[in-house]
């Protein structure tokens, strides 16, 4: 019992310091899209030509060294963003489309990338959670948790299990991962009030309050969403010595 009373001490310690960022309100004009948009953002996803590539490639003017092919970013429509830009997210943004869609900067995304893959990589697999509450990245998700060991939630996270010790299902963790700050609200919520740092994937859409690392990108296409984290698995176990030899497809699926 002792161990319960110190644990549960320290939670309130956590919840109750007054400089805790208030979880962020809900933008239902723009941060929610409804479904039809969506489905736009992923029928657009999934149209990505070879031409769209070439032309994408030519406006990329840095010569670094990407984490994957530049080409595979693409293919994966990983800078598609929303109609929609928050003030947020603007800084990632570098043009938009004809049909209006925003377009992210891909060098942008693998720069944060880096940061959060070196933020990450200094937690233990048991101390970290990954939310994924939409459908589109689930076989992603899966894959993730999967090749990594790290505690993945899918179809249902349920609010305050990271932070009521009297849910059955009540567990403690260092690190949340979410797939977007709107749809993977509850967990967002949860970890603020723990004053723990979150790593978000997050749209041109997005809000980012409370967020420690974001990574701009499509969070709207399965295609996207599992570039974004075969990109984290892959080294994620490279820093833990861990050998991974899954292909990029085996998160995306076919990129032809």
């Amino acid at each position: 019992m002792a161990t319960e009373k110190s644990l549960a001490d320290a939670l309130k310690e956590k919840m109750n310091e007054p400089d805790v960022e208030e979880a962020p309100e809900a933008k239902p004009d723009s941060e929610n899209l409804t479904n039809g948009e969506e489905e736009k953002i992923k029928e657009a996803s999934e149209k990505i030509s070879k031409k769209d590539v070439e032309v994408e490639k030519k406006s990329i003017t840095s010569k670094e060294e990407t984490l994957i092919p530049l080409e595979d970013y693409i293919k994966c429509a990983v800078h598609l963003g929303t109609k929609v830009i928050t003030p947020h997210m603007k800084k990632y943004v570098y043009k938009r489309r004809a049909d209006g869609l925003a377009v992210i900067n891909t060098i942008l995304i693998d720069k944060q990338l880096r940061e959060s893959i070196a933020f990450i990589n200094k937690f233990n697999p048991e101390t970290i959670y990954l939310c994924c509450k939409r459908e589109a990245g689930w076989e992603a998700a899966k894959k993730f948790e999967e090749v990594t060991n790290i505690r993945v939630f899918t179809k249902k996270y349920s609010p305050g299990i990271t932070t009521n010790l009297e849910l059955e299902d009540f567990f403690e963790a260092d690190l949340t991962m979410i797939c977007d700050p709107w749809i993977d609200k509850n967990a967002l919520h949860d970890t603020i009030k723990l004053k723990k740092p979150i790593i978000s994937l997050c749209d041109t859409n997005n809000y980012t309050q409370g967020i420690t690392n974001i990574i701009p990108c499509n969070n709207k296409s399965g295609k996207s969403i599992g570039c974004i984290l075969f990109i984290l698995a892959r080294e994620y176990n490279k820093s833990k010595g861990k050998e991974f030899t899954s292909k990029i497809e085996d998160f995306t699926g076919s990129l032809e």
